[in-house]
């Protein structure tokens, strides 16, 4: 168990976030906080196993949120070794955790990309992103925090 605390410790500070702050994770906040409305808009290819991903972070508002991280978890495990970009850790066999950092009210964050290989070249593959932290800052619109897109192995851009 000690083990696992420190692993996901050292993937929560690659991504800039406290530890002890993760509690308020997804929802991202108390009753009565301020709120904010998160949204992830993007694209999604993959040709012989290899996903090339990009999304840019929104806040809609009416509040700023002071940091923010995302989860991309996948259908099918993610190759063994994988060059991510700062910001973005793996938390597990299908997931990767990437840092959005600060987004003023009616806000756009900097582009994510990935170019991730997944295991086994699969024919397809679902892509869920959601957040799993936002800086204390409740999100009661979830349409747009929370996507999913089935991705073919075709080398076809798929839009969310």
């Amino acid at each position: 168990m000690r083990v696992v605390a420190v692993c996901v410790t050292a993937v929560l500070a690659v991504c800039g976030v406290a530890p002890g702050a993760f509690a308020g994770a997804g929802a991202g906040a108390f009753p009565g906080g301020p709120e904010a409305d998160l949204a992830y808009h993007g694209a999604v290819s993959m040709a012989a196993g290899q996903v090339e991903v990009r999304f840019t972070p929104r806040n809609h508002g009416p509040s700023a949120v002071p940091d923010a991280t995302v989860r991309l978890r996948w259908s099918e495990p993610l190759a063994n070794r994988q060059l991510l970009p700062d910001g973005c850790a793996r938390s597990g066999l299908r997931v990767v955790l990437c840092r959005v950092g600060a987004l003023a009210a009616d806000g756009l964050g900097n582009q994510i990309g990935l170019r991730l290989n997944l295991r086994g070249k699969p024919s397809e593959a679902l892509l869920e992103l959601d957040t799993v932290w936002s800086g204390g800052v409740l999100d009661r619109n979830h349409v747009n925090d929370q996507q999913r897109v089935l991705i073919l192995d075709t080398g076809d851009t798929y839009y969310f």
